[in-house]
């Protein structure tokens, strides 16, 4: 799984961050960014979560 932000869709929120701080992590322009390369089994949920709780849907992990 990877993780991927719409930095279009993204408010700076911090949402995913939140809830993920290991996958997801802001910006020097204040937006999410995700991590490089593949999400550890052990943070999959937790990313999952963090995409679910983006109030605006810019978030996708896959």
């Amino acid at each position: 799984m990877k993780g991927f932000v719409d930095k279009d869709t993204c408010i700076g929120c911090g949402a995913c961050t939140g809830i993920c701080p290991e996958v997801f992590d802001m910006d020097t322009d204040g937006l999410a960014v995700s991590i490089e390369g593949e999400i550890v089994l052990e943070l999959q949920e937790t990313a999952i979560e963090a995409q679910e709780g983006c109030p605006v849907g810019a978030i996708t992990v896959e």
